[in-house]
């Protein structure tokens, strides 16, 4: 049963042949049995059959006309398949320029396929040529690799065809030139949209001010849109010179094989992101909906701090109108902190370990780099629930004095009245002694106290009586509570008189410009009674009284005003 099919197929390795060389050495690959090749196909018998078994060769393609027939990776008859593939490459140049039809059939042999062209041998496939890895069949590689040949062999005609060559240069021209309308578009399409933009960016921008400053300056403004829009037309005109040049190589059977390699990439890479992107779109739609939750719970709590910020009420017992704001923040922190967390493993690439290396670097610079940040923010917790200072009071904190304006998480914001906006990092404070003039009063306002030494020949009786008169005549210092004096202390040459007394200006003024005034009518009350201030020590009497008469108030180039006080 087997003769006439060794016959049949020597005689078509002798029609595709080469050489006689060549024909006897497939004769015999066909006419003996696999396992009598296995051990005397080499020079050294079955151990050198084993050794080329175990040498995993490189396989190599078949390549005609920059298209890839076949992929081998077996040897054959000792002959590697780099050599196998070149030798079926010269073959198949050899049929096609015989001319023909050039049909491509198979016909089976006992060691694997034959491709034939026209009924001449091109191109033996053997079992060991299929790839393992993938378990593709060995028909099925003969059947793919047939096809192959056979578009191949159309391209060549293609190739060769005089008239359907000079049709795909006149297509490559017309796409050349529609290539170049389009640039020369998308750049003036550019240049329009760059001046409407920037006319439009500045008349919006323009009421956006602050202090009768702009915000955004219209020289980086209009950068910044030159720079957008530069890089969206180049991207256009890169994706329009990426068709333009699958077009052109797909026009031409020798080119048409990069063209397509190139339109397949471009199509991968898009099907990779958009099929990466529905995948994770549940996992998107999940995290997503989380967000919105911890959004819902803070506005579901906005209106009960809000109603304690203001001082209405309808909030916890704890929460007044000073611990309104820290717990809003931490609250909210808290909330998102907690979505986050919970988001965190429907986020996409949050499995990858980039994401997760990330995530640990981030973590080690907060951990390395924060310490001092979280010290800070701690203080300002402690200093807000503490109820240490608030603002509107005025304290004096180391030599600092003066309103604070602001209580922030990591500094706080005092005004001294002198021109000045003093920033007070919160750790200092709370390692601070901190002296407050406003919280012992009831209501709004803060306490004013300046200490003077006086001698003992002046009764101190004259001396309060003249110190609270100075109070009264201060604009600013309250009837109610009465100004207070009080002896602090008997030196050996003087007694020292500390007035205290409540101030809050009908239209609120700093507390050094109310303690200015007191101090000049401190010195007018004492000039007028005659009495001398010996601060801040007093050694003995002087010659003559150290006082002021009434006549020399005004010396040059003093002026008197309009509120001056009256005498009395």
């Amino acid at each position: 049963m087997r003769v006439p099919v060794l016959l049949r197929s020597w005689a078509l390795l002798m029609h595709g042949a080469r050489s006689p060389v060549a024909c006897l050495l497939l004769m015999l690959g066909l006419l003996l049995p696999a396992s009598a090749w296995a051990q005397a196909g080499a020079p050294e018998g079955a151990a050198a059959t084993t050794t080329m078994q175990q040498a995993a060769p490189a396989p190599a393609h078949v390549v005609v006309l920059n298209r890839k027939v076949a992929l081998l990776r077996a040897y054959f008859l000792g002959v590697p398949p780099a050599e196998r593939a070149q030798r079926a490459e010269q073959t198949i140049r050899d049929l096609l320029d015989k001319g023909g039809p050039g049909t491509v059939s198979v016909q089976q042999a006992p060691q694997g396929s034959l491709l034939m062209i026209d009924g001449a041998f091109a191109l033996i496939l053997v079992p060991e040529d299929a790839d393992k890895v993938s378990g593709e069949s060995f028909e099925a590689l003969t059947q793919r690799s047939a096809q192959a040949l056979s578009h191949a062999i159309a391209e060549t005609r293609e190739a060769r065809d005089k008239g359907r060559l000079m049709r795909a240069l006149l297509y490559s021209a017309l796409a050349t030139l529609v290539f170049a309308i389009a640039v020369w578009g998308a750049w003036r399409l550019r240049q329009l949209l760059m001046a409407r933009a920037a006319r439009m960016l500045e008349k919006r921008t323009a009421k956006l001010q602050a202090d009768e400053a702009s915000l955004l300056h219209p020289s980086r403004l209009r950068t910044a849109v030159r720079w957008l829009l530069g890089f969206a037309a180049w991207l256009v005109m890169a994706a329009l010179a990426y068709e333009w040049l699958v077009f052109v190589l797909t026009r031409f059977a020798y080119t048409r094989a990069w063209g397509e390699q190139l339109g397949d990439f471009l199509f991968s890479v898009l099907q990779r992101i958009g099929g990466g992107v529905l995948r994770a779109l549940p996992d998107l739609i999940i995290a997503l909906a989380i967000f919105l939750l911890a959004r819902g719970v803070i506005a579901l709590l906005k209106p009960m701090f809000e109603r304690a910020e203001h001082g209405r009420g309808g909030g916890p017992g704890w929460l007044d109108q000073d611990l309104a704001v820290p717990t809003r923040r931490i609250v909210t922190a808290a909330v998102w902190l907690f979505a986050i967390a919970m988001a965190y493993p429907y986020l996409p690439g949050a499995q990858s370990e980039a994401f997760k290396g990330i995530s640990v670097l981030v973590g080690l610079m907060l951990t390395l780099g924060g310490s001092g940040l979280v010290g800070q923010g701690a203080s300002g917790l402690l200093l807000m629930y503490s109820r240490t200072i608030r603002v509107g009071e005025y304290v004096r904190i180391n030599d600092q004095e003066g309103t604070v304006t602001e209580l922030g998480t990591f500094t706080t914001k005092i005004r001294t009245g002198l021109g000045e906006e003093i920033s007070l990092p919160n750790s200092l404070i709370m390692s601070s002694v901190t002296k407050n003039y406003s919280r012992t009063i009831r209501g709004k306002g803060y306490i004013l106290d300046t200490v003077m030494t006086i001698g003992y020949d002046t009764p101190w009786r004259q001396v309060e009586a003249m110190m609270t008169e100075a109070a009264r005549r201060t604009e600013g210092v309250l009837d109610t509570p009465p100004p207070r004096v009080f002896k602090t202390a008997l030196q050996d040459f003087y007694v020292e008189y500390r007035l205290v007394c409540q101030a809050i200006p009908a239209q609120p003024r700093p507390r050094a410009e109310v303690m200015q005034v007191l101090h000049s009518n401190l010195l007018d009350v004492f000039n007028e009674h005659g009495v001398q201030i010996m601060s801040p020590h007093y050694l003995g009497d002087p010659p003559a009284d150290k006082v002021v008469p009434r006549s020399n108030w005004y010396a040059a180039p003093a002026k008197k005003s309009e509120d001056a006080a009256p005498a009395t």
